[in-house]
């Protein structure tokens, strides 16, 4: 299972990420996971959102760039050698990891993983022969 995650282009200045978290607090959008990534000029925040697609409208009506992007949201467990146990896999397969992003998951002791991958379909496939836990839209969006 695949996630669309939100990429949305920010000028580097001041007030632009609470910009952006105002605009979907008002419409009653929770981020589940976010990164952001800078340059001297510009960042590129990235997040999962329960409703991808109307979040992005809402954005876009707000003057944002928005860029819809397909990932992958893994189970790691939270311990050491835990996320090389996934990128193992990964790499045994051949899989090229683009980028990726991770959060805690405390009460399970488990960590949350966000992969882009250059093949989603190979990912996905890969991870299932080695017995890697995906997380499905409904867990990511209980978390």
């Amino acid at each position: 299972m695949t996630h669309i995650q939100l990429s949305v282009f920010l000028e580097n200045k001041k007030g632009r990420l609470y910009d952006v978290c105002s605009a979907l607090g008002k419409q009653g959008v929770n981020i589940r996971a976010l990164t952001v990534a800078e340059s001297d000029n510009f960042g590129v925040l990235r997040l999962l959102v329960k409703e991808p697609h109307a979040a992005a409208e809402w954005l876009k009506r707000e003057g944002f760039v928005v860029n819809e992007t397909e990932v992958v949201a893994l189970e790691v467990d939270d311990k050491p050698g835990g996320l090389a146990k996934v990128l193992g896999a990964i790499n045994k397969h051949h899989i090229n990891v683009e980028y990726m992003y991770g959060f805690v998951e405390p009460l399970a002791r488990k960590a949350i993983m966000v992969f882009r991958f250059d093949d989603p379909a190979a990912a996905l496939t890969a991870l299932k022969a080695d017995h890697i836990k995906v997380i499905t839209s409904k867990e990511l969006g209980s978390i």
